[in-house]
């Protein structure tokens, strides 16, 4: 049944399309309709105001086309109001960042006429998104032609069907024009210079640009690391005692570092009207469930669950799991070290070339099951976190982040700190520390640039052989590029990329005073990790949805913490060299006072330097400043003008 218009109508070419919606290709006709009409119906009627089309692709021999598939767009009028619902900052004419009113739409730089061109498409879609996730349900018990499919007042109608599997995806299509710009000048010419952020928020986003340029800053940050381990490599590489030296600089460099980022990113979020934009409304997750019961904060009715039946699970099956998936993390571990004393004792036996070469097995066969177990239990730690019901995204998304984070760092750097502080085998730790992150590395690089791009050759090549014989010899590129898109691997955000970030800065921070090439083989990583990741971004994954971001968010915090540790490792590394052990000949008890005196001196000092350097730059403290003090001034004068009415 044909609910709305083709494309071969051109009714579609009306608007711009900008979202795509997906729905399962058995959806009941009744369910359809009345989804379009919500979505369609004006504001004061709980619609989304919206426009909808729908697209019929032609039959196939091999397969049938999904009949539910939608395009979705917006007049411009409606856009703007909703930029205004949503809290959108824009740039004021003087300079400043504010909140966007279509009241004072003339007072805000670059609106010209009657602001076309005014929202970039990034934000245009996530204006689209924010108004299809907030249309609520009204008066229905249930879905049409869902009996069983309930429904209550104020209940996200997208959430709902997401959650049963009605609403398949939906997605912000791809701008090809523009798409074609921002991958000439992002990654398709190799240059010695900055990426372009300003542009990369412009099409994607303010949560993914962050990342973008975090990556760039930490690659920029190493490089005064690398330029120093090289001549320590190559110059007195045995000589263990001089790397104390470098040990100390490393403590200085990752707070630093971490602290200047910190104004980096306050001054890239206030440029984008995010710093001091208001965290919106969490809506419950489209997973979450429970008994119906009543929020006090909303006054609507909505599944509760429980807080006791949640840490319940978290205690006494997410807690045990995490610990046995640790214990088979130290069993692999104790295995390896099998490994490697028995190719140890082949070489000692027979010292050639074939020996030597063997040395290195153990730690590569041991970084390959250290990657393949990560990926296992994360799909773990996703499941047991979904099971636990979390009503929110962000409780969802923390509770993830802390299981990952612990297993990934023990599983990644328990077998270093064995041999550094039990073994204390600074040869092997070398050894090890430099397999362990070359063959990630390149592990990473397969996974991350060459799969995908191979994977999305072949599927673009049959799509596209699939669309010509379709269609002959008629120009129909909307069609195809819903279809090419609609095929893409959807991207799951940056979780996966700032996890990999925080174990690179782990090898460098924690162990780079014994092997001091780790921050260059980091960097010569991060600049072939900025083009593949642009790439996949650009050709490999569905465009995401616009995700406005002030921060870095938990992960500032899992990189603090791994600085703070780097200071115990260090500290306890320079204790360990023999250098300052000859201070020492006769009491180890002395020794380790001295060094836990040195880490605390140490740590005083990171958080006085973390104090002292300002997160804000000033002058967008004053910025900042000044725009609460003229909202409040704003304030007083509506109210004196509410009085002198009255």
């Amino acid at each position: 049944m044909q609910l709305g218009l083709s494309v071969s109508d051109s009714d579609v070419s009306s608007f711009t399309p900008l979202v795509v919606l997906e729905l399962a290709d058995d959806t009941k006709a009744e369910a359809i309709t009345w989804l379009l009409n919500r979505i369609r119906d004006k504001q004061q009627n709980g619609g989304a105001e919206l426009l909808v089309n729908q697209l019929l692709f032609p039959a196939q021999d091999d397969q049938k086309p999904n009949p539910n598939v939608f395009v979705v767009g917006s007049t411009l009028q409606r856009l703007l109001n909703g930029a205004e619902d949503v809290g959108l900052f824009k740039e004021f004419q003087d300079g400043t960042m504010r909140g966007f009113t279509y009241a004072n739409r003339e007072s805000f730089k670059d609106f010209n006429g009657d602001g076309e061109g005014f929202l970039s498409d990034a934000e245009c879609q996530y204006i689209i998104k924010h108004e299809l996730d907030t249309l609520r349900a009204k008066n229905e018990e249930h879905v049409p032609g869902y009996p069983k499919l309930k429904l209550y007042p104020g209940k996200s109608v997208v959430r709902r069907l997401q959650s049963k599997g009605v609403l398949i995806q939906y997605f912000p299509l791809h701008n090809k024009e523009d798409l074609k710009r921002l991958s000439f000048s992002w990654y398709k010419k190799f240059k010695l210079s900055l990426q372009p952020l300003d542009d990369i928020r412009h099409y994607f986003g303010e949560g993914l640009a962050l990342y973008f340029g975090f990556l760039e800053y930490f690659t920029f940050a190493l490089v005064p690391m690398a330029l120093i381990g090289i001549p320590y490599y190559l110059f007195d590489w045995e000589d263990y005692d001089k790397y104390v030296l470098f040990a100390v600089f490393n403590l200085v460099w990752s707070t630093v570092f971490l602290e200047v980022w910190k104004r980096c990113s306050a001054t890239l979020a206030y440029g984008w009207g995010t710093l001091s934009r208001k965290k919106a409304f969490e809506e419950p997750r489209a997973g979450f469930h429970g008994a119906l019961g009543f929020n006090p904060v909303t006054g609507r009715e909505e599944p509760v669950y429980p807080s006791s039946k949640r840490q319940l699970r978290i205690y006494l099956v997410s807690v045990p799991f995490v610990l046995l998936c640790l214990y088979l993390s130290f069993y692999v571990m104790m295995v390896y070290f099998d490994m490697e004393f028995w190719a140890i004792n082949i070489y000692n036996e027979n010292p050639d070339i074939a020996t030597s070469i063997l040395l290195f097995v153990p730690s590569i066969i041991y970084a390959v099951v250290i990657e393949i177990m990560n990926l296992l239990y994360r799909f773990a730690a996703e499941f047991l976190t979904d099971w636990e019901n979390h009503r929110l995204e962000s409780s969802f998304q923390n509770h993830l982040v802390l299981k990952v984070l612990v297993f990934n760092f023990v599983n990644c750097f328990a077998s270093l700190f064995y041999i550094a502080f039990v073994m204390q085998d600074m040869v092997l730790l070398r050894q090890s520390l430099a397999t362990l992150l070359i063959t990630s590395q390149i592990l990473n690089q397969v996974m991350e640039a060459f799969l995908p791009y191979w994977l999305q050759r072949r599927r673009n090549k049959k799509v596209h052989k699939r669309m010509r014989r379709l269609m002959g010899d008629k120009e129909l590129p909307l069609l195809g590029q819903v279809q090419l898109e609609t095929e893409m691997n959807t991207y799951l955000g940056t979780f996966d990329d700032y996890l990999e970030q925080f174990l690179l800065f782990g090898y460098v921070s924690l162990f780079s005073c014994v092997y001091p090439l780790a921050a260059v083989l980091v960097v010569l990583n991060n600049i072939t990790e900025v083009y593949s990741d642009a790439f996949k971004m650009c050709h490999v994954f569905k465009r995401p949805f616009s995700e406005p971001a002030m921060n870095i968010g938990v992960w500032q915090l899992a990189f603090e913490t791994m600085s703070i540790i780097a200071v115990v490792t260090n500290c306890a590394l320079i204790g360990l060299s023999p250098q300052v052990k000859a201070y020492f000949p006769e009491s180890d008890t002395q020794l380790i006072l001295i060094v836990v005196a040195i880490e605390h001196v140490l740590l005083a000092f990171k958080f006085i330097l973390a104090f002292v350097i300002p997160d804000v730059p000033k002058h967008i403290q004053v910025n900042l400043a000044k725009l609460e003090f003229d909202s409040l001034e704003a304030l007083k004068k509506r109210k004196i003008l509410e009085a002198t009415e009255t």
